[in-house]
């Protein structure tokens, strides 16, 4: 019995000046029904976050306030959440849905679903176009243990365009991303690989579960359950070569969902896991 007080009043220290220490503000919980939370958006014109979930949860997304509740459910009809990873948006607020995770790199169906921003209004809508694409650099299916490459949780839209960056599940995790793009046209598509960044730290620390562009197109940021990397100062579509800023958040969850709120302030999410998570915070860029 000492021992697990002991345990439990340690697991509450920890947890206090992770609260104290961190550079993430917390700002609501998520509503109990959403405690897989993988990608959320703004959506300036009705001041709501626009969430999902990943695969075993709803083909839905879900309107949340500034105050953690929940205003809206839409489901998105003639679709199956496969396993949908991210959400991101167009300069117009058209949403688009990224079904592109891949666990076991075993996948040949990927998928982006746009949502037109004139329906978010409705209970249901169907996909204005489903962007179906595959990985010319995978051959196999699943491909050996040390090559598993192709698992995606992380996007964002420039230029029309959309911008992959994958989640390393290889065996001997070295902490390489890679970019890809996609054309945001309807149909089938090769995607093409831009380029590749490593980061430092394991898998737990290093592995990227989401992505963000600023409204004004100049930051890039790149989110894991640790810490994020801040990517600007790029004159191309490939990111990487931008100037990077590698950001310690001083908090550990599993942090599945980044976007901005503006040109300066980042809102993050986690899962609900245990006792900790499931909750929105706020960064703030200088």
């Amino acid at each position: 019995m000492k021992k697990t007080i002991s345990i439990l009043l340690l697991s509450s220290f920890l947890a206090f000046c992770q609260r104290e220490s961190s550079l993430i503000n917390e700002l609501y919980s998520l509503p109990k029904q959403l405690k897989e939370v993988s990608g959320i958006v703004f959506d300036e014109r009705s001041g709501l976050n626009w969430m999902l979930e990943d695969s075993g949860n709803e083909n839905a997304i879900y309107g949340v306030d500034d105050k953690g509740q929940q205003q809206r459910k839409i489901i998105i009809s003639q679709t199956e959440n496969i396993d949908w990873e991210d959400i991101t948006k167009d300069k117009e607020d058209n949403l688009y849905i990224g079904d592109f995770g891949n666990n076991a790199n075993e996948r040949k169906d990927l998928a982006i679903y746009k949502i037109d921003k004139d329906s978010l209004g409705k209970n249901a809508v169907v996909p204005s176009y489903k962007i179906s694409f595959a990985y010319p650099e995978q051959t196999e299916f699943p491909p050996k243990k040390r090559e598993l490459f192709y698992d995606v949780e992380a996007f964002v839209m420039y230029k029309n365009n959309f911008y992959l960056f994958t989640k390393n599940r290889s065996k001997g995790f070295d902490g390489t991303t890679f970019l890809y793009k996609v054309p945001n046209k309807q149909g089938f598509h090769q995607a093409q690989l831009l380029g590749k960044f490593k980061v430092e730290g394991d898998f737990q620390h290093a592995a990227i579960t989401s992505a963000t562009i600023s409204p004004d197109e100049k930051k890039v940021v790149l989110l894991c359950h640790s810490q994020i990397w801040v990517f600007e100062n790029f004159t191309s579509d490939n990111f990487f070569n931008g100037a990077m800023k590698n950001v310690q958040l001083d908090h550990f969850s599993q942090k599945e969902a980044i976007c901005f709120k503006d040109n300066k302030t980042l809102l993050i999410a986690d899962e609900k896991t245990k006792k900790i998570g499931g909750k929105v915070y706020q960064l703030t860029l200088d």
